[in-house]
């Protein structure tokens, strides 16, 4: 059995997952095998979701084995920001040809190795292995460990190529590489009390920096993120933290588990989305760190944070508040943000009249059903005819979705604010809840909606004319 195939079927029965929990002993051995269909890595394969998970590190070389498409399909997907380090941003890749499918691609990536090893000098180098070198069989891992040898860097094989499975399976190989290759490898300058790492945070459109005051605030270091605005350092350190926060269950679950195994660092879920879910958040990981040696007295201190910054950003809610109470939200996304979120609009008094469970976790369903009071609004699947369908009846006021959804919207005249990873403004923390009601607001009240809802002057004159023409026949009928 190859390498890749092994460590497939080891994340198909990872035992973290809530879905494979919820299984007899039988069924968890089977793992989550289900055929692939054709064209379901159209919303993103293995290699984009590897790609996903580890491009925020941002001072690291990331090389593409493959054809340049590969590259250019991947680069740049997420607004993911940096504080520092910018090499994330430039795409490098071998641009495998025909000459390379017929004698093979690995001199090819060594040379590409070399050149970015000697004139980009970055930390470390990571490589993604795709399709076209993983069929023809490149060794990217005896390449990998040779340019490591030969240049003085470490040079991370990450083999997830596209046909492996979907974007949320790249995500977990994309962690696993960084659990074989990186995590332990260094050791952080020093170490706190309080050091923690963050899961499945991105820093997508800088949400990172909305909430790393409030951890600085109460003296908490974060010592790693995955892997949003992180450094290979920090990645490679992340063995010494004291707690983790995992803010995506669906696509890092395996770090977090691993982690707590090998190095016993505890962790727990949390979202950042929304006034009760961040003041949660801080609650939890201060408690967690007290039990892992912190100062006695950071719950207390955790608390007086929360109470200042829930009553500045209610105060900065409170005009939003009457303008948008009773508006009804259909909610298209997934993960985490189909509890989170809905949590975050309920607070200002909106009503959620459907969210998606797509890529959403038993726990998620859990969440939703506890802050909704019913599952009646959920809905695993919902076709764009039906989509249309509730926009154009006015069943809601307004829709938030990722980007693919919203020419649904535009078609049935129906405000669209975007919640996904292509969105341009950061919704995370108490000032991330006050952008996403301002979005909203905006979005409601343009007065764009009601002008494309009027009918044009010439179907209303259409229309009178028809009507005077009906009335000059009934006038003629009856005498």
């Amino acid at each position: 059995m190859s390498a890749l195939k092994q460590r497939i079927d080891s994340l198909l029965i990872e035992p973290g997952c809530a879905t494979n929990q919820a299984k007899n002993d039988k069924a968890r051995k089977a793992g989550c095998k289900k055929p692939l269909t054709p064209g379901a890595a159209a919303g993103g394969c293995a290699f984009d979701g590897a790609k996903i998970a580890l491009q925020p590190i941002v001072d690291v070389a990331h090389l593409v084995h493959g054809p340049i498409a590969c590259e250019g399909n991947s680069w740049d997907s997420r607004h993911v920001y940096s504080s520092g380090a910018q090499t994330y941003r430039t795409g490098f890749t071998t641009d495998m040809g025909e000459f390379d499918v017929v004698y093979g691609g690995e001199k090819r990536l060594y040379r590409a190795i070399k050149e970015i090893a000697e004139t980009v000098k970055p930390p470390a180098i990571f490589v993604y292995q795709t399709c076209l070198p993983a069929m023809i069989g490149d060794d990217i891992d005896a390449v990998c460990q040779a340019a490591s040898t030969r240049f003085g860097l470490p040079v991370i094989p990450v083999n997830a190529p596209g046909f492996a499975g979907s974007k949320n399976l790249g995500n977990k190989l994309g962690g696993e590489a960084l659990l074989d290759h990186v995590v332990g490898t260094m050791e952080p300058e020093f170490t706190t009390d309080c050091d923690i790492n963050l899961i499945g945070e991105y820093n997508v459109v800088g949400e990172l920096w909305q909430v790393k005051p409030l951890f600085d605030a109460l003296g908490i270091r974060v010592l790693a993120s995955f892997c949003g605005d992180a450094r290979y350092r920090d990645i490679a350190g992340a063995h010494r933290a004291k707690a983790a926060i995992m803010l995506c269950s669906q696509a890092l679950i395996n770090i977090a588990r691993k982690m707590d195994e090998r190095y016993g660092i505890p962790f727990f879920e949390g979202s950042f989305y929304g006034i009760a879910d961040m003041s949660d958040c801080l609650r939890r990981i201060s408690a967690l760190l007290v039990e892992q040696g912190a100062p006695a007295d950071l719950p207390a201190r955790a608390e007086a944070l929360i109470a200042r910054e829930e009553a500045r950003a209610w105060a900065r809610l409170e005009s939003y508040k009457a303008r948008l109470k009773g508006k009804r939200v259909l909610l298209f996304t997934g993960g985490v943000k189909s509890w989170s979120v809905v949590s975050a609009l309920r607070e200002v008094g909106m009503e959620i009249v459907g969210t998606s469970m797509r890529k959403s976790t038993a726990h998620d369903r859990e969440k939703v059903v506890e802050i909704m009071g019913t599952d009646a609004h959920m809905f695993d699947e919902l076709p764009p005819r039906e989509m249309y369908r509730m926009l154009k009846e006015s069943k809601a006021d307004v829709m938030l979705s990722g980007g693919r959804s919203q020419f649904v919207a535009l078609k049935a005249k129906t405000p669209w604010v975007e919640i996904n990873q292509e969105r341009h403004h950061a919704y995370a923390g108490y000032d991330g809840i006050v952008n996403l009601v301002a979005e909203i607001d905006k979005a409601l009240h343009n007065p764009i909606w009601a002008q494309v809802k009027t009918p044009a002057p010439w179907d209303l004159q259409e229309g009178a004319d028809e009507g005077e023409s009906a009335f000059a026949d009934q006038e003629l009928r009856h005498g």
